[in-house]
């Protein structure tokens, strides 16, 4: 008898999502297990080499970094950022280098509406369009999905970025344009 395997079916209707993964701690192990089952690129990113696991999924890069705004400067248009580091004043940083892209494609942070609202006072007296606030994703992940555990928030975060994939198709099926030549911004908001 041969054994069951499986093995994700490619999507031609969008090309896999870049993601940008900031922090190697609990939950972005979990989320990297997760993404390795996904159709997307990763560049893992932290500047604590010691933190990355000995192997990780074929579609993961990791990028042991003391300079990780470079890196969002380096992201490719339509790129899907994710910040959860280890130290709130580096989420900060690395939130308003994202804030002033106006091409990401999704931006989403760790953290609870209270870190949101300081966060947001400070990228507003840091010269971010209130009206752009929207645009960062925090706390991130789908809603109603309270558990703590770093296996929970990663499959909402998860389920998040396939809802951010499934709206990109969605446009590209409304303008009739292949996915392999369209511009990559898509709202991350319905």
């Amino acid at each position: 008898m041969k054994p069951c395997s499986f093995a994700p079916a490619p999507s031609a209707s969008a090309p896999p999502l870049h993601v940008v993964l900031f922090g190697a701690g609990h939950v972005g192990h979990a989320l990297v297990t997760l993404l390795g089952t996904l159709p997307c690129v990763v560049q893992w990113v932290d500047a604590r080499d010691e933190c990355f696991p000995d192997e990780v999924p074929a579609n993961v890069q990791i990028e042991a970094t003391d300079t990780p705004e470079a890196v969002i400067d380096a992201a490719p248009a339509g790129a899907c950022l994710l910040v959860m580091t280890h130290n709130h004043a580096l989420d900060f940083a690395l939130a308003e280098r994202i804030m002033r892209r106006r091409d990401f494609g999704y931006f989403g942070m760790i953290g609870s509406k209270t870190k949101r609202v300081k966060f947001e006072r400070r990228l507003i007296d840091r010269g971010v369009e209130p009206e752009r606030l929207h645009e960062m994703v925090c706390p991130i992940g789908v809603p109603g999905i309270v558990d703590k555990a770093p296996s929970s928030i990663a499959v909402a975060v998860c389920a998040q970025l396939m809802q951010v994939r499934a709206r990109r198709q969605r446009a590209l099926a409304a303008t009739g344009q292949d996915a392999r030549s369209a511009p990559p911004r898509v709202s991350a908001h319905p």
